[in-house]
């Protein structure tokens, strides 16, 4: 059924540069938020009230994720997964690069803002139908015993489009003064985006349709059900989609507090220098990669869901000491710390594409697939930072946001226990695994 591993080399590499062009656009607009968006979009406001909306703008990209997820899952369900990844692509690099090009409050007054919104949203949408696309062609391709290693590739895009998108802020901040940098220096990431859209879209175009996808078009089953394959889906397995966002969640949300809040936190209020945070967490978004295709490759002789169940609870028992390394101030210890985060979060997220891929059928897995995925966007990493902000203004204690991490840990650790073990599991079969009682 699966094409052979060149094949499987060949999706997984397109996959894994495309999503790490993606995320790269997606994640600098959280850096932005955290540096200089405030100040530049949202003047009138107390600086902490500022921070606050400036990550608003960042969680309105996460409420648009999950309706990016239907339509593009609707399509791709019906026509192809292909298409859709090259859409998703064009779209965020246009949202991206207007971005660069936007004029600020000081210049267009409320309508900087409203504009930087809208084109927030338009990001969303763009990602919300890239995850599933990349994850289904990646595991779809992959041979049967390895679709957790292949299906790490696109999630490899994540902290790769991380990496890239710190280092890049890092490279200019640290060029330029501090009024140059918030003068223009800060729009040059958004911009050199339309050089890294068209590599993508180069790629892309060679790849091939998804062979599992393929034979399930030939089905004349297929052309009766496919019609609205988000609504069936939901019609059908409601239970499993909220199972499995639940699973995600508190993966999903730590990987925003520690990448986008916390630079925040860490340069406003423990005085640690900004070029340093950003060079720390490109470092922790590099030692990200290997783990996460390790854990991906673990999962394929393991199983996903012990994988998971483990991640959760070490992250669990971690949270207060994460916060307690972090408020020493010593960069040593911040490392450390990210360190463990990530080894947790990547035993869940390393294999979550093959996981998630093995919970529904062909003719609904990007359908079921996307809205597990961006409905634990959400609920999790959109509003976390936020969250993070207003906890951290109510209290005065950084200490509570280890609180919030635990009660997320134990919304996904109840989630993943519930669902089913999926690793042997045939991908063109018709059933669905039902979640456990």
């Amino acid at each position: 059924m699966a094409a052979n591993a060149t094949s499987a080399r060949r999706v997984a590499f397109a996959s894994l540069i495309g999503t790490t062009i993606e995320w790269y656009d997606f994640f600098i607009y959280g850096t932005a938020a955290a540096l200089v968006f405030n100040q530049l979009f949202f003047p009138e406001f107390d600086p902490v009230v500022g921070t606050v909306a400036a990550f608003a703008t960042f969680a309105v990209g996460f409420l648009a994720r999950p309706l990016g997820g239907v339509l593009f899952a609707n399509f791709g369900d019906r026509v192809g997964r292909k298409p859709m990844l090259i859409t998703s692509l064009m779209l965020m690099g246009v949202a991206t690069l207007l971005m660069g090009l936007l004029p600020t409050y000081a210049t267009i007054g409320v309508w900087a803002p409203i504009l930087l919104t809208l084109l927030r949203f338009a990001q969303g949408l763009g990602v919300g139908g890239e995850w599933g696309g990349a994850a289904l062609m990646a595991v779809e391709h992959a041979p049967k015993n390895r679709r957790g290693f292949y299906g790490s590739w696109p999630q490899v895009g994540v902290p790769a489009g991380l990496l890239l998108g710190n280092l890049t802020f890092s490279a200019i901040s640290a060029s330029m003064s501090d009024e140059t940098f918030f003068t223009w220096g800060w729009r040059v990431p958004f911009l050199c985006s339309a050089v890294l859209i068209v590599v993508g879209f180069a790629i892309r175009l060679k790849i091939s349709e998804s062979p599992v996808f393929e034979k399930a078009m030939e089905q004349k089953e297929h052309e009766r059900a496919e019609r609205v394959p988000v609504v069936e889906v939901l019609k059908r397995h409601p239970k499993t989609i909220l199972l499995a966002a639940g699973s995600f969640l508190a993966t999903n949300a730590t990987f925003y507090v520690s990448t986008t809040w916390m630079v925040s936190y860490t340069t406003e209020s423990l005085d640690y220098e900004r070029t340093t945070i950003l060079n720390a967490n490109a470092l922790l978004a590099l030692i990200d990669i290997p783990l996460m295709m390790a854990f991906g490759l673990l999962s394929d002789r393991i199983g996903r869901r012990g994988m998971s169940l483990g991640g959760m609870a070490a992250l669990a028992l971690f949270a207060v000491p994460w916060i307690m390394l972090v408020d020493s101030g010593m960069i040593g210890l911040f490392l450390l710390a990210g360190i463990v985060v990530q080894a947790c979060r990547t035993a869940v997220y390393g294999p979550q594409s093959a996981f998630f891929s093995e919970l529904f059928s062909t003719r609904l897995r990007y359908s079921g697939a996307s809205l597990a995925y961006q409905l634990a966007s959400i609920l999790g990493g959109g509003i976390a930072p936020m969250i993070c902000a207003a906890l951290y203004g109510a209290t005065g204690t950084s200490f509570a946001i280890a609180g919030y991490v635990v009660v997320l840990c134990l919304i996904s650790f109840l989630s993943t226990y519930l669902l089913t073990e999926t690793y042997k599991r045939d991908l063109s079969s018709e059933a669905t695994p039902a979640p456990q009682h």
